[in-house]
């Protein structure tokens, strides 16, 4: 009854107000402003966790909306700088014109790329739907020629990504692996379960056995088990890899566990004005926080509810 119940909240999304969209958005976004950032990258870096920011936002229809998160993101990386905290940045180059002008795109990253060297931090180009997978490579490969901490993402649901994976090992890689969240033909993706967590396993690998360095990105339990064992058993060192989850994903005594253990864990923390597309997702991919929330947001206490004896 309750999967059905929560299930029917994420089903109901668009018609809800956006002020119940805003608790989830409390759960899964740092907030609104680079210092909202910065002060939950601190709390994280106090319990021995490292941490990737990322400002919201993808897909611009004009080349003149990419001007502010350009600036946010330079505003960003002196930031991390100047507030010593345990963090590198990601971003996805929808966001400054990758649909629109390829040059233009490249000028847009070629800047804050130019920051990032400025301050010898890391920037990780995230990888977005199928559509831009070859010039997402293209130009990751370019900036890795430019400056060597520079890392990109493979999704585990792609046919493709193994090739891919094997075509980029002469650069010298770190290479963030992950599921897959974007709606894709089943001509080019895994669509069983089971499949993608196969990959997903054969991938980290592959890194692993390769000397590359694997961002295994996964709240997949069995996946983190695995992946712990396989570096455990084949006695990786610990800066061959790292461990990663998305802010407010309900693994925290996982990933503690992990970090007792001696393995590098690093939480992605988005932030900015847009939060509420992205809150709609983490709603959809998670029903049961819809049940939370709901419970919270109308101030339920189901017990309450229940009929009572009344006595004489």
């Amino acid at each position: 009854m309750a999967n059905w119940f929560n299930n029917f909240l994420v089903k109901a999304v668009p018609l809800m107000p956006k002020i119940f969209i805003g608790l989830v958005a409390k759960k899964y976004v740092a907030g609104k402003s680079i210092d909202d950032a910065v002060s939950t990258v601190r709390k994280l870096n106090n319990e021995g966790i490292t941490a990737t920011i990322d400002l919201l936002g993808e897909h611009i229809n004009d080349l003149s909306e990419a001007e502010t998160p350009l600036q946010m993101y330079l505003d960003l990386i002196e930031a991390i700088e100047k507030e010593n905290i345990d963090s590198n940045v990601s971003l996805k180059l929808s966001q400054f014109g990758l649909e629109l002008d390829h040059d233009a795109t490249w000028k847009n990253f070629e800047k804050i790329l130019s920051k990032i060297r400025e301050k010898d931090n890391f920037i990780r180009i995230d990888m977005e739907d199928s559509s831009v997978t070859d010039i997402t490579l293209d130009i990751f490969k370019r900036a890795k020629s430019l400056y060597p901490k520079v890392g990109i993402v493979l999704q585990a649901y792609l046919f493709r990504s193994m090739d891919d994976l094997k075509a980029l090992l002469p650069l010298g890689i770190n290479i963030r692996i992950c599921k897959g969240i974007y709606k894709e033909s089943s001509e080019i993706v895994y669509q069983d379960p089971q499949e993608i967590r196969e990959n997903f396993f054969n991938l980290v690998k592959f890194i692993l056995d390769n000397n590359g360095y694997a961002a295994i990105a996964t709240h997949d339990l069995y996946l983190i088990n695995q992946c712990k064992k396989y570096i455990n058993d084949n006695k990786i060192p610990s800066d061959r890899y790292e461990f990663q989850a998305l802010y407010g994903v309900p693994i925290k005594k996982t990933l503690s566990r992990l970090v007792n253990d001696g393995h590098k864990v690093r939480v992605y923390i988005p932030f900015g004005e847009d939060w509420y597309a992205y809150s709609i997702r983490r709603l959809k991919e998670n029903p049961d926080i819809a049940g939370y929330i709901f419970k919270d947001f109308f101030k339920i206490n189901f017990l309450t509810l229940a009929p009572r004896n009344k006595t004489k």
